[in-house]
This record gives C-alpha cells, structure tokens and sequence, in this order.
C-alpha cells in the first residue's frame, strides 16, 4: 500500500507543523506522501511545510472539498488519505488502514478523541464508536482506495460546508465502509469559543437545512450566525 496523505489547509500556520511532524514520526518506513493542498494562505502555512519537506501545492480550486479533489489529481498513492490539518491520527494509522484494505473494506475512518477533558467532550466522542452518518466527519480522517474513488468520483467542489456528509454518503453506498475502532485526536476549538450546547444545536440545524435542500449560501452564512468560528473555516 502506498498511502497519499491529503491535508487540505488555509492559514494554518499554528497547527501545521505539529500534524506534519505527528505523520512524520508514525510513518517511518511505510510508502507514502504528506500533500499540503493549499487555499492560498497568507501566514507562512506554506512555508513551514516545504520546510519540513513534504510536498505543497496551490490549489486551482479554494475550498475544502476542492483542494482535496487537487490533491489527488497529483498523488500517487493507491489509497487516499483525508486529515484535517488541527487533528492528529492515531500514531498506528498506517497499519489500521493497511490491514482494514487487507480485509476488503475500501473506505472507512477513525472515531473521535477531543483534545479537552471537558465531560461533555467526552460524551460526544463516545458516541463516534457508532456507525451513523450524524457521528461521521470528515476532521476523523477519510481513507479510500484509488479504484472506490474512480468509481464514486470526487469530493463536491459547490460544497464550501457538509462536504464531508456528501462524501461518506456516498462512501457508504457504493463502498465497503470500515470504522476503525481507534481514535484521531481533533482540535477542541469550536467548543471553546462556543458553549457546547451552541455547537450541538448549529450542527443539528444545519444537517436539518441540508437535508432540506438549502443552499451552501444559506447554510454557511447560518453557520457563522450561529457559531463564533475562526475566519478560515470557510
């Protein structure tokens, strides 16, 4: 398995470092690529990662879903690999993913550990042990193997919210979807600088819009109405 690992990424240049060193440490012997697929940052985000050796890329396309479609259109991997750039997998990822492919599952992904010990945290993280879309996020990291993506297609470049509920939708019906029973390690942020309440009731309000066929437009601009949220989320 060659794995191409691919960080979309937009002014984050306080968080870069520590994933790139973190894939670093935990891949060591393995085949594979660290793809910073980048929205035109303006903090030094892509200079830290070519410092640190890893292959950096503008992409044509801003935007979540459209820097990680760019980012496969220049891997070489046999298996993608979706990590959002303030989380950290689990240090055995590359064997998890290995031995998952190994037993026919060609997609899947992690639960969630938060990086708070808040209880409520805790809370919301057990229940990502559960196969449901509602606890599936594309910050647990996304693996899928080249041949599932030629078939399913691409991440929706219209989407600038939920693209990662679009992508494993469609993951869960036309692939083999595994759950690793470990844990990426995600950023607590959003829940520090909104109460946890605030952000459960954004979330579900959103999926509710979605579900509903409202447009990207009005969904991002509820969801900054709703949360204070760091200006390079969207």
């Amino acid at each position: 398995m060659y794995l191409s690992i691919i960080i979309p990424t937009f002014n984050e240049a306080l968080s870069i470092a520590k994933i790139i060193l973190h894939l670093q440490k935990n891949l060591k012997g393995q085949d594979y690529e660290i793809i910073i697929s980048d929205g035109a940052s303006t903090d030094g985000t892509i200079a830290i990662a070519k410092e640190l050796g890893v292959k950096t890329l503008i992409s044509e396309v801003k935007g979540r879903a459209g820097q990680m479609n760019f980012g496969v259109q220049n891997a070489v991997g046999d298996v993608y690999f979706f990590v959002h750039a303030d989380s950290l997998p689990n240090p055995y990822f590359f064997e998890l993913i290995k031995n998952a492919i190994a037993k026919n599952y060609d997609c899947g992904s992690f639960r969630t550990q938060f990086d708070s010990n808040r209880f409520l945290l805790k809370i919301n993280a057990f229940f990502t042990r559960f196969n449901y879309l509602f606890f599936r996020g594309g910050d647990q990291g996304i693996f899928i193997t080249k041949t599932l993506w030629n078939q399913i297609g691409s991440f929706n470049e219209e989407m600038f919210i939920m693209e990662d509920y679009d992508f494993i939708q469609r993951l869960w019906e036309r692939g083999n979807f595994k759950l690793i029973p470990k844990s990426t390690l995600i950023s607590a942020r959003k829940y520090e600088q909104n109460s946890y309440l605030t952000v459960q009731l954004a979330n579900l309000k959103i999926v509710k819009m979605y579900k509903k066929g409202a447009s990207q437009n009005a969904m991002v601009s509820k969801y900054k109405e709703l949360l204070s949220y760091r200006k390079n989320a969207f």
